[in-house]
């Protein structure tokens, strides 16, 4: 088997490439790059004689389908703006796909893989992805469901690389039509900071205040759970206080909007501005906390009773103790290795769907990938209440 890790030069994208290399049957593993110094700087660094480099320009379509035609599969670590070119190489290379955004740029190629036999997973990493196998968990043991709220901490410098400043802004977008909830059968879109609510997330991370986000677990899930009528989904967010309170003031202050301003001469966008400041600041690129946490409440009834589920998860610590995970480390590959998991389990045959399909639809037994992540340090919590019967169930899964 062969793998084609675009984008794989990226903080994110080559700890699931140590992953793959740790971990998997792929007899070539390839570091697919427009930056090839820091392609090369990868390939030296895991020193594996599977791993190789060839540097492509994803908006240069013909050449890089013609690089990726013989892959099984594409693990695509690109931002937010190119899935859509990069799905197109992928479909028309003929190969499997997955990718760690999911935010719809994918869905004209569906036709396309599944004429070609291939499956493609946008959207998996830490969120969106495990946090819909630990949503679908807990519904699993339900007859019926009620509600289902996803959250999350992600603590990271606001502006480690480009895609993450992407992201932040992304998601506070004044003028973003994806920031829904699902109530009562309906999508209702919601503006940022809306519907605040404090989340209990695992030591050290601790309770904090979360607002709604544009994840693609709102509209996964609400399909996934039809038959269990679900009546209210929400997925919320948070980062680092410091880089909350930053989002939070250049959004009352209008910067978001990225409005052009005139700089030199020239016209620029005001977000854009502040984004290469970030990027290039010690503010912007440290934090003191670094890790991931994940909270999923499910509530809904089993034999007439009403069931809480609370699902967390938790991973070696960012201080040194434990080898691979110090500082942003803890952080990236809390999403990477999700990411590397999805990528060899569908390489190898273990998801059948063909077409674009959700993490629901790729992964129907959750327990099976929750015992994938434990042999890395990352493991899933359960707890589950019986709110009208006064007992309660703990339990690691």
């Amino acid at each position: 088997m062969k793998v084609f890790c675009l984008g794989g030069a990226g903080k994110i994208a080559r700890e699931a490439v140590v992953d793959l290399v740790n971990y998997s049957k792929f007899e070539k593993i390839t570091i697919a790059d427009y930056n090839d110094e820091e392609g090369n700087r990868v390939v030296e660094w895991l020193n594996d004689p599977r791993v190789d480099f060839v540097k492509v320009d994803v908006h240069d379509h013909n050449d890089t389908v013609a690089k990726m035609i013989g892959y099984d599969i594409v693990m695509d670590g690109t931002t937010i703006a190119l899935n859509g070119k990069t799905t197109a190489c992928i479909a028309e290379a003929g190969c499997h796909g997955i990718n760690l955004n999911g935010f719809g740029e994918e869905d004209p190629y569906h036709d396309i893989f599944v004429e070609k036999g291939k499956t493609c997973l946008p959207g998996f990493g830490m969120t969106p992805g495990l946090t819909q196998l630990m949503a679908m968990h807990a519904a699993n043991q339900l007859d019926s469901v009620e509600s289902v709220r996803v959250s999350h901490g992600s603590y990271r410098p606001i502006a480690f690389s480009k895609s993450i400043t992407e992201t932040t802004t992304y998601e506070y977008d004044p003028q973003l039509p994806g920031r829904v909830v699902y109530e009562n059968g309906e999508f209702i879109q919601v503006p940022p900071f809306a519907r605040p609510r404090e989340i209990e997330l695992p030591e050290p991370y601790g309770t904090g205040t979360q607002y709604i986000i544009p994840h693609a677990e709102t509209k996964t899930l609400a399909k996934a759970l039809e038959s269990k009528n679900v009546q209210l989904i929400e997925v919320r967010g948070t980062w680092p206080e410091q880089n909350m309170k930053l989002v939070r003031a250049l959004y009352d202050y209008g910067i978001l909007r990225n409005d052009p301003i005139k700089l030199n001469e020239k016209d620029v966008g005001i977000m854009d501005c502040i984004a290469e400041y970030l990027s290039q600041s010690k503010e912007g690129t440290e934090t003191k906390l670094y890790g991931y946490a994940l909270h999923i409440e499910v509530i809904g009834r089993k034999n007439g009773d009403i069931v809480r589920h609370v699902l967390t998860h938790t991973h070696p610590m960012s201080d040194g103790t434990v080898e691979g995970w110090e500082g942003l480390r803890a952080y990236t590959r809390n999403v990477a290795i999700p990411f590397a998991i999805a990528t060899a389990l569908i390489a190898e045959g273990f998801v059948h769907e063909k077409g674009i399909i959700t993490p629901e639809e790729a992964f129907k037994t959750p327990s099976l990938f929750f015992e994938e992540l434990e042999k890395r340090g990352i493991f899933v919590h359960e707890e589950i209440e019986m709110m009208n019967v006064p007992s309660e169930v703990n339990s690691n899964l």
